[in-house]
């Protein structure tokens, strides 16, 4: 998501970008499907939540395999038929098993936890070591399968989580070209916004955003480089949230950065939310970073759910998100009053324009830490015919057709090009993008004695363009905590014409029950979630 900045050339190209994003687009919808454009959505497990699901287990209304089952006939119905909503690029043929294996436990009065028996839904980024491919949503790497788990999904296993599939996402992490289309993988083809069904549902977890969104499955997992989880939670009207750096494992996740990459939670509620992201928290020797969150990870993030946690704190609210579109200057007002209203102080700050130097060294990270990621993680992988990015760049030359149809990969060729991590042009980079915008971040906060900072998380979804790829649909608040590797949580803020829009918290490191406490209040006074209903284009 950060290449939106790059197409932010003028402030007249943002006007008219924005302006453009409130038309329709009718793209991909040219004819109606039986289920397009219809409120009347009777599907029983509509906006249920863990806590009600764990309630019906108990209770023997369901078991695990019963929801499990009422999931996959979900996806057939709406992500492969109907709307063809295009979230998931992979079932997962053991999913039965594992939710008979939970039910199982659970008649033997074993209860793992509040996943216990709960569907997932995982980036197709993110190493499973079973039946499952892991691609990044790429033909070069459709014959991979990972040799083990990623940690977050054997942490997912341990809790008792039924993995139900895997999710469609931007191919390579929106890391390919300068043009793309989010929510696009030559593997997975076009994922589509579930509330307008011609509108982009953002990258690169469009898929994790679509499924939770459209009730493919109770939480997601989705992954975050700069705006990956929080952007396609805001368009998509839920909630996510983006850790501090170190706090989830990377270990088996396709990489594009060490220093800013991340998987997180993406749900329907807040507390959802903080109960996925304390099963998926953990030291993991094979990621170096997560030592830096021993002694300050909480075991459990429920604990943090206060709403009444607004009262007596300040949030600095950025100055810019004012200008631009004036439907997300309303929604954002009111937000402000709700804040207020449960008694938080508003203080504006300027924020983005402390970062300018530093958002232009932040390409510079991503291309050298992408390659060097991306060659170890391929080297490793035994069952992949690619070893190397120049294998992939080499594959998606020799099929163009099928890989690269649409747009070609700048990105990745720009990346092969460049030197080791010793480089002095990355490390310069480095410091002016992580430490440099860590200080800002922190100095802000101290400056002003704020808790932390608030701003719309971007704006609202732009329509789907395979011709000339996604353009600016305005303000963007994603990569100052991606840049420092800081928390950030997004919840929905409310909609224009029925395009969600969410607001963001973050603040500086391992900062996450703070977060989580501002982000619940705001949810429970606010209540702006709403369910979609696949219209078919603005006009519908």
């Amino acid at each position: 998501m950060f290449r939106r900045n790059f197409l932010k050339t003028s402030s007249l190209a943002g006007i008219t970008l924005s302006a453009v994003a409130t038309g329709s687009c009718n793209l991909l919808a040219s004819s109606k499907n039986k289920n397009e454009g219809t409120a009347d959505d009777h599907f029983v497990l509509n906006e249920i939540t863990i806590d009600i699901l764990q309630q019906k287990m108990h209770s023997g209304e369901y078991t695990s395999s019963s929801i499990t089952q009422l999931y996959l006939d979900r996806i057939a119905a709406i992500d492969k038929d109907g709307p063809k909503l295009n979230a998931v690029i992979e079932v997962n043929k053991d999913a039965m098993n594992m939710a008979f294996a939970m039910d199982k436990e659970r008649k033997q009065h074993k209860v793992r936890g509040p996943l216990h028996g709960i569907p997932v839904l995982i980036k197709d980024n993110i190493n499973t070591g079973d039946n499952m491919h892991t691609t990044a949503g790429a033909l070069a790497l459709a014959d991979n399968f990972a040799p083990q788990d990623a940690f977050i999904v054997h942490q997912l296993r341990a809790a008792g989580a039924v993995i139900l599939g895997k999710t469609n996402l931007s191919e390579w992490a929106n890391f390919r070209s300068t043009r793309s289309t989010s929510g696009w993988s030559s593997r997975g083809g076009q994922t589509k916004h579930p509330y307008i069904l011609d509108r982009n549902p953002s990258g690169s977890s469009a898929g994790s955003g679509t499924a939770v969104a459209a009730n493919l499955c109770v939480v997601a997992i989705g992954t975050e480089t700069d705006g990956s989880v929080v952007s396609p939670s805001s368009v998509n009207g839920i909630v996510g949230i983006k850790p501090t750096v170190g706090l989830l494992s990377r270990a088996g996740i396709i990489p594009i950065s060490a220093t800013q990459d991340t998987a997180g939670p993406m749900a329907r509620t807040v507390k959802d939310a903080a109960i996925l992201l304390s099963a998926l928290a953990g030291i993991d020797t094979q990621d170096l970073y997560t030592l830096n969150s021993k002694g300050k990870a909480e075991k459990d993030y429920t604990k943090f759910l206060d709403a009444s946690g607004l009262q007596g704190k300040r949030l600095g609210i950025e100055k810019d998100a004012f200008k631009g579109n004036e439907e997300m200057e309303t929604l954002l007002k009111t937000a402000t009053e709700i804040l207020k209203s449960k008694g938080a102080e508003i203080v504006e700050i300027e924020l983005l324009k402390e970062l300018k130097d530093a958002g232009k060294a932040e390409s510079t990270v991503l291309h050298y830490e992408f390659k060097d990621g991306v060659n170890k993680y391929l080297s490793n992988n035994a069952h992949s015919k690619i070893k190397t990015l120049q294998d992939v760049i080499d594959f998606n030359k020799k099929n163009v057709a099928k890989a690269m149809p649409f747009f070609k990969q700048e990105i990745l060729e720009k990346s092969q090009g460049m030197g080791d991590l010793t480089t002095k042009e990355y490390t310069d980079a480095l410091k002016l993008s992580n430490a440099g915008t860590r200080t800002i971040i922190d100095n802000l906060l101290q400056k002003n004695k704020l808790d932390a900072m608030i701003g719309p998380t971007n704006g609202f979804a732009v329509c789907i363009d395979l011709v000339n790829g996604d353009y600016d649909n305005g303000f963007s608040f994603s990569s100052p905590a991606a840049m420092a590797g800081y928390p950030h949580i997004t919840v929905p803020m409310g909609a224009w014409k029925d395009l969600p829009m969410g607001l963001s918290f973050f603040g500086t490191a391992y900062s996450e029950p703070a977060l989580i406490k501002l982000a619940y209040a705001y949810e429970q006074a606010s209540k702006k979630r709403v369910a979609p209903k696949f219209k078919v284009d603005l006009l519908s």
